[in-house]
């Protein structure tokens, strides 16, 4: 069984200020409380495609274990280790980001995409948000509803995370569009 679910978001902001609080989201103390769920990030990698003009990210985040406390005790750890691969195109306007679980790989499967764009309707003021998340418990395949059961919860708790997520680029965007305009927040 896998659950998969896709969201679409506008932020009024152009790309440029939303790609940017994307690399600040997991800085500031008043986002980790937002987002207790992140309980460490660090980069591995960072380079720059000279001919291409591509900026390549991989960074390791660890996470609080989404999903029910059973499942948790029947994996023996209640942290997950993630890997998130991040490429920007700043020539097209683009940023692609892909986070997949590292650990827990016999149990469960998550990978997330989330791609920034210009908005097809203000492409220079507004910033299309594309998320796409699929989960796939593995050894309780042979008991589907049970799998669907982990897999709805643990679908439940990315949405939830997401939202937060989303408010937390808000309030990054709002800070720096008012150091643009010389205002404090």
């Amino acid at each position: 069984m896998v659950k998969a679910y896709a969201q679409e978001y506008t932020y009024e902001h152009p790309w440029e200020r939303v790609t940017s609080a994307s690399w600040r989201k997991f800085v500031d103390s008043e986002n980790r409380r937002t987002l207790s769920h992140i309980l460490e990030v660090d980069t591995l990698n960072r380079k720059v495609d000279i001919e291409s003009g591509k900026l390549y990210t991989t960074r390791a985040i660890t996470i609080h274990a989404p999903g029910p406390w059973f499942v948790r005790k029947i994996v023996g750890q209640d942290t997950c280790h993630c890997v998130e691969s991040t490429v920007v195109d700043a020539r097209s306007r683009s940023m692609q980001l892909t986070t997949q679980n590292i650990s827990f790989q016999k149990f469960i499967e998550v990978v997330e995409k989330i791609r920034y764009e210009p908005h097809p309707d203000n492409p220079n003021g507004w910033t299309m948000c594309r998320q796409e998340t699929s989960i796939r418990i593995k050894p309780l395949s042979a008991l589907a509803s049970m799998a669907e059961k982990v897999e709805q919860r643990c679908a439940e708790r990315f949405m939830q995370n997401s939202v937060k997520g989303r408010e937390v680029m808000e309030r990054i965007c709002k800070y720096l569009e008012a150091g643009s305009s010389g205002l404090t927040v």
